[in-house]
């Protein structure tokens, strides 16, 4: 990502694409008649304006965007009907073992009751896919529901699984939507990839491949290329996807933290989730630095990466009997363990400026610097043998990954010991590592720099070394090729897709659930403790990890509909905001109950207590579970906070009954503290938890 600055020269009649938004046409126009519409807001010739507009929006967005000099861009604001201009920005692009981890196993269960989810369409947008790969078949997957109107952008290979291909690139290019990156196909095969045995990389994670929801039918929306991707086609891909009737959208491309009613993506979203479509988009890889989440707006489902039970097992051994369990992606077969001289020096511990003569022929410890791959190829060049304290990625050099802690006891060895040593075995996949799920390091972290009173990111899910399809022979640390096309990758961008996948089968199992009340039943359901019974913050990892057997029956959810929506928007951005947000012009908050951020019906809460007063939030849960169930309140506190709940036990006569309750907080200790606290909010039934994480914040 590269950070620039105006300067003080630029040139004001150079071409760029920038997103026009509109206030919503006084009549209904067609496809033709919006065109023409657009076209009119151009101030070029009519033989000009065909090329100059780039995207004409109507499903999610009232505008268009298009191709502009800087002063033809203020000449369009001074028309009537316009309502906001956005300069396009590039965003980045952010499983054979996952759906075992996550609880889905075939033949019984959520995976089963789901109909692993039939008849639910994803609708991916990325950097297109390889659409020949054996993961896109379409055993046992129906024809796509009567409700589908888009088309296949394919000459050959569309299916009942793979029902729709286009290309929004540069104004929907006429091009297939082939994926050359490879992120897409990777992302598609995680949400909805069906069964596909003898999945491997070199024989690591050897086992069948299967997407979140295996039957589900997918709709491809390029709209990224390997240098990122354009809002414009972006906000084009969201349109396309609700104009053609999908129901999941999967977005696995983050950016910077922009204020609701100026982001496109979060606009273009917000009119999906208005159409009763589930978005489900990357949280971000900037961690673990607090406040760099992407995607915020609470109308998303906002994804954090975490780590998985499995590892690519390379052990560590150092000449004082310590023993380290490392991971590499490649296992080298020839390597007889025996003992080398290990190097270190504080004094370039990212081994930028290695000397050959002092490393030619060791295994040399590093710390990363930028990234895995690059630092060992560093060890290599200047003659090392082996950096043995730092990939996880390919590389045609025997190296390996361990954690920063037991990094620091082999660096600390290397440095004390009189003649260190290390061997390096590579002991294939094990399954059952500990601990597991872990929020991974880059995933990004909250608070919210746009929304702080609304708890994000929402939910954590499989990003670490996830094994999915891709689209082209992959090349092992020693040259090979493997062409069953199976490749790791590691991201936020890997997460959403778990996600995605689990809104599907959700979708399918409560085909009438909100947007809202699908994501509830992923948060609430979630596991906030990793299998060994630790935790983390909850700004880091959401509510927990999720669990979609738990999330399937979750008995009670906090739904929220499109006037909660406007009412929040209100609260926070006024008229003009909420105008822009909602795309209707008519919207007046002033007659509107005006909500802030923690009044919101969020099914995670967030109380700003002043210190030595108290401050309360209302909450409202469905019933969704038993007609006749009654639950009680358990709230697990600090001892910094003070939480009451009123009244402390709900009881439901009915499906769908809604009951309300009221949590106030109050700071214990003198003074505002100067660390929030976190704390769970439980509805306890017989069968059920229904498990609400809770932050006493000092903002």
């Amino acid at each position: 990502m590269v950070a620039c600055r105006e300067t003080p020269h630029r040139n004001t009649n150079q071409l760029q694409t920038y997103v026009v938004q509109l206030q919503a046409p006084t009549a209904s126009l067609d496809a033709d008649g919006l065109n023409i519409w657009h076209k009119s807001f151009l101030p070029v010739s009519d033989d000009d304006s065909d090329r100059r507009l780039v995207h004409s929006y109507s499903h999610v967005f009232t505008g268009f965007s298009a191709r502009l000099t800087e002063e033809e861009a203020k000449s369009v604001a001074n028309k009537e009907g316009f309502l906001r201009v956005y300069p396009d920005r590039v965003l980045p692009l952010l499983t054979t073992h996952t759906p075992g981890f996550l609880g889905l196993q075939s033949g019984r269960g959520t995976w089963k009751a789901a109909s692993f989810g039939k008849g639910i369409i994803i609708g991916l947008l990325d950097s297109g896919l390889a659409h020949d790969h054996p993961s896109f078949h379409d055993d046992g997957v129906p024809p796509p529901p009567t409700k589908w109107k888009g088309s296949c952008g394919f000459k050959t290979g569309c299916n009942n699984k793979l029902i729709g291909a286009k290309n929004m690139l540069d104004g929907s290019s006429p091009d297939p939507p082939i994926d050359t990156d490879g992120h897409g196909t990777h992302t598609a095969s995680t949400a909805a990839g069906n069964f596909l045995p003898n999945a491997s990389y070199y024989g690591l994670a050897g086992g069948t491949a299967a997407g979140i929801a295996p039957h589900a039918h997918l709709a491809i929306y390029k709209v990224c290329t390997s240098a990122g991707c354009s809002i414009s086609d972006v906000l084009a891909g969201i349109d396309a996807a609700v104009g053609d009737g999908v129901d999941v959208i999967s977005i696995s491309i983050g950016g910077f933290s922009t204020p609701f009613d100026k982001d496109p993506l979060a606009i273009g979203a917000f009119g999906a989730v208005t159409k009763g479509i589930f978005v489900s988009c990357a949280a971000g890889n900037s961690g673990p630095v607090e406040r760099t989440l992407s995607n915020e707006a609470p109308w998303l489902l906002t994804v954090a990466a975490s780590t998985v039970d499995r590892s690519q097992r390379a052990t560590v051994k150092l000449g004082d009997g310590q023993k380290f369990n490392g991971e590499s992606l490649d296992q080298y077969p020839t390597s007889s363990g025996s003992l080398l001289t290990l190097f270190h020096t504080d004094s370039d511990s990212y081994c930028k400026s290695l000397n050959s003569s002092q490393v030619e022929g060791k295994v040399v410890a590093c710390s990363v610097y930028r990234t895995p791959s690059y630092t060992a190829n560093l060890v290599k060049a200047a003659g090392g043998v082996g950096g043995g304290i730092i990939l996880d990625s390919r590389c045609n050099f025997p190296a390996t990954k361990v954690s920063n802690e037991d990094g620091a006891r082999i660096t600390a060895y290397a440095t004390s010991a009189t003649k260190p040593t290390v061997s390096i075995t590579y002991d294939g996949t094990v399954i059952g590592t500990s601990p597991a799920p872990v929020v991974a390091f880059f995933s990004s972290r909250g608070p919210s720099t746009n929304g702080p009173g609304i708890l994000k990111p929402d939910v954590s899910g499989p990003g670490v070394n996830i094994l999915a399809a891709w689209p082209s022979d992959v090349e092992g640390g020693d040259g090979r090729m493997d062409g069953k096309t199976f490749n790791f990758d590691s991201g936020t961008s890997m997460a959403t897709p778990h996600l995605s996948g689990v809104a599907a089968l959700l979708k399918s199992l409560h085909p009438g659930w909100s947007p809202a009340a699908i994501k509830s039943a992923i948060m609430t359901a979630s596991d906030d403790k990793d299998r060994d019974h630790t935790t983390a913050g909850f700004f880091a990892m959401g509510a927990g990890h999720v669990n979609p057997s738990k999330a399937a029956d979750p008995g009670l959810v906090y739904d929220l509909g499109i006037d909660d929506y406007i009412a929040y928007v209100c609260g926070k951005f006024g008229n003009t905001g909420a105008r822009v947000i909602v795309r209707d012009t008519t919207v007046d908050c002033g007659k509107i109950n005006n909500i802030t951020e923690s009044e919101l019906n969020y099914p995670s809460i967030v109380v700003a207590p002043k210190n030595g007063t108290a401050a309360t939030v209302k909450r409202t849960v469905t019933n969704v579970g038993q007609a006749n169930s009654r639950y009680t309140v358990d709230v697990e506190v600090p001892t910094t906070v003070s939480v009451t709940v009123s009244p402390p036990s709900l009881s439901f006569s009915e499906v769908n009954q809604k009951k309300s309750f009221l949590v106030t907080a109050k700071w214990t200790t003198a003074g505002l503290p100067t660390r929030n606290a976190e704390a769970n909010l439980k509805w306890v039934s017989d069968t059920r938890v229904v498990r609400s994480p809770l932050v006493v914040s000092i903002l």
